[in-house]
């Protein structure tokens, strides 16, 4: 039972933080105090009296996680990772939302100290949440006594609007199918929407939602009802076999004179207003003060508690650094997402005559696995299709969660996300797979990926029109492009067995951001020039001119062979063509000048893409075009393809009129 002196104490704490986010806000003019004033109490409570961090170490393996799913109440994260001494200054929290400051509109991971994940498009946050509950248990049950250094909770905030975005539903299912009782998420039940009250666009039962689930749940009818939020926190944290939703009824904007309304989500209380509301909460300091007692209530319950937890933490790495030294090893290399140590410098592979690029990823996936330690990944019920699946290896499950192979159903989304959160976590390497054609329900997660600097691994399988029988709807178009068009993702549409491996292994070296890799469903020919070092420049001279040099062609994926075959038709009449093979235009892009002009040869006036895909983006580096930009067709691969004109002829009669013979 707490003490009436320290009940006193923890609720100056949340008035604190309350008038914190008014002030932040208010400086700003720009902002959303309406969660932030709601949710103040419960986040409070969460920080000093159940998060297991250090502040002084933020990164160590065993804390606690919180994301803050509903990144618009960034304001109020903020006021919490400055009373906590997590280093941001007051002075942070006056630049909130100011350029170049460490307190951003949503929170940004890897920018701010002690955000765990970054933020903001509604329920990303959830499904990250997922990803590192499920890193936990995974890594607890990898290595012999994992739990002592693995075993740690998950805790995400979310709102009305997380719940209502569909990426939720994927990653609560997820999540209770696979009982990852390590994760307690808080609703902070406002029944409040941007547009107006919640009951304009919901009307659905959510404990009822969360039960069908296999969720634990538990209410907390009055969200400043601190010994109630604590309750249930405590009876979250004792699940043994479900993972645990927290509904707390919650006033939006409590305080304000707009309280309980829309008005009050997303625009500044004002000074009046403000005023009035810190009045309310009996709080009368200046504006961005904090009483002594408030700090010192944070160190002694944040601060002072995390450095004997990190110490316990040290001690236990010490023990089993001892113990079990061949796997202290593994988690000491492994920890920040970096298997270099595992990965060779070179590729020493016997090529096939023929082989699809998704068999070739299945194959490497199945060497890679056999000498990277901490591999983890799945598809969206397509691993016999995508090539996923790690033979011989068994599947995560509650019952194995030392299981490597992830069946993530049909959820593209949440398994980008998820996969985010893998990463976000640290100790493994994570991948996930569909077609590309579903790449755009991906796509959120992906920016998210880059934005955040994740090294996340897409697989993409049935590349192009070439999918056949199924049709327009399951054959890509735009989606390569759209992949190319977000920053700081390399994307990778190798042409053979050999550029598959080394896409593989170039993905796995990098540690900074996303690697797409586009696979193709038929087999595809042996280059012979193709090497792990060609690859490496993101794009390569596969088949050179065999006399004066009047005209390139630059292809990926199965237009490479495509090209060949027009280049020597083409030499029979004494028209010399050079074939360039980019498997990543990204990487390649990233060369020194030199190097591509050395490549491509020619003018630019004489050059040509080769892709069965949109055309768009192409036009940087060649002034004509062999692409599609229309939709496919239903019927065989080969029909289609012919169909479209994608042959060898076609691009024959295409050079030769840029070349007006």
């Amino acid at each position: 039972m707490k003490t009436p002196a320290r009940k006193k104490q923890e609720n100056l704490a949340i008035a604190a933080v309350r008038a914190l986010c008014i002030d932040e806000i208010n400086k700003a003019k720009s902002g959303h105090p309406g969660m932030a004033l709601g949710s103040a109490p419960v986040l409070t409570t969460l920080f000093l009296n159940h998060l297991n961090i250090d502040p002084k170490h933020p990164h160590w393996m065993k804390r606690d996680r919180f994301v803050l799913s509903a990144g618009h109440a960034s304001s109020l994260l903020y006021a919490l990772l400055h009373l906590a001494g997590y280093g941001l200054t007051m002075d942070d929290l006056k630049a909130f939302r100011q350029i170049d400051s460490l307190t951003p509109g949503h929170p940004e991971y890897g920018h701010t100290i002690g955000v765990d994940a970054t933020t903001g498009p509604l329920g990303q946050g959830i499904a990250q949440a997922v990803g590192m509950a499920l890193a936990s248990k995974h890594l607890s049950a990898l290595y012999p006594d994992g739990d002592k250094l693995f075993d740690h909770k998950v805790y995400c905030l979310c709102g009305d609007g997380c719940l209502e975005e569909g990426i939720s539903q994927e990653a609560i299912s997820f999540a209770g199918h696979n009982k990852l009782n390590n994760l307690i998420l808080i609703y902070d039940a406002n029944d409040v929407t941007l547009d107006g009250g919640l009951n304009l666009s919901n009307s659905e039962n959510a404990k009822y939602r969360f039960l069908s689930a296999n969720w634990d749940v538990l209410e907390v009818k009055d969200g400043n009802d601190i010994d109630s939020i604590d309750k249930a926190l405590n009876s979250a944290k004792l699940s043994v076999s479900k993972p645990t939703l927290i509904i707390v009824h919650t006033i939006i904007g409590f305080g304000s004179k707009l309280q309980g309304t829309n008005k009050v989500h997303g625009s500044p209380l004002g000074e009046e207003d403000g005023q009035a509301a810190k009045k309310s909460y009996g709080y009368d300091y200046p504006n961005f003060a904090v009483p002594e007692e408030v700090y010192d209530l944070f160190k002694k319950s944040v601060i002072e508690k995390g450095e004997k937890a990190y110490q316990k933490y040290e001690d236990t790495l010490k023990w089993y650094e001892r113990v079990h030294e061949q796997e202290y090893e593994v988690i000491k290399k492994t920890m920040e997402n970096d298997v270099s140590a595992y990965l060779p410098e070179e590729i020493s592979l016997e090529k096939k005559d023929s082989v699809s690029t998704r068999v070739a990823s299945g194959n490497a996936l199945n060497w890679l696995v056999n000498i990277v330690p901490n591999l983890f990944g799945g598809s969206a019920d397509v691993a016999h299709s995508v090539m996923t699946s790690l033979k011989d290896k068994e599947t995560y499950s509650p019952t194995c969660l030392e299981g490597v192979n992830i069946n993530y159903g049909i959820r593209e989304f949440a398994m980008a996300a998820i996969n985010n959160g893998i990463l976000l976590h640290g100790g493994l390497r994570s991948y996930g797979g569909c077609f590309l054609v579903f790449a755009d329900y991906l796509k959120p997660a992906i920016r998210i990926a880059s934005l955040s600097k994740l090294p996340a691994i897409y697989l993409f399988s049935h590349d192009s029109i070439a999918v056949g029988e199924d049709g327009p709807t399951h054959q890509p178009i735009e989606q390569l492009a759209m992949l190319r068009s977000i920053p700081h993702v390399d994307v990778y549409r190798p042409a053979d067995e050999m550029e598959t491996y080394a896409s593989w292994l170039l993905a796995l070296k990098n540690t900074t951001h996303p690697s797409c890799l586009i696979l193709s469903r038929q087999n595809l020919t042996k280059l012979e020039a193709s090497s792990y070092e060609n690859v490496k420049k993101g794009g390569y001279i596969v088949s050179k001119e065999n006399g004066p040099l009047m005209f390139s062609v630059l292809a990926t994926g199965s237009e490479v062979s495509l090209a060949i075959e027009a280049q020597k038709i083409l030499e029979a009449e004494k028209i010399y063509v050079r074939v360039i093979s980019l498997p990543s235009l990204e990487v390649f892009a990233r060369q020194e000048e030199s190097y591509q002009k050395e490549v491509l040869g020619t003018s630019y006036d004489k050059r040509i893409s080769c892709e069965m895909l949109s055309t768009f983006g192409w036009a940087k580096w060649a002034k004509y075009q062999m692409g599609l930009d229309d939709f496919g067709a239903s019927a065989p691969a080969k029909e289609v393809i012919a169909k479209f004109g994608f042959t060898s002829e076609r691009l024959v009669k295409l050079i030769k009129k840029a070349l007006k013979i």
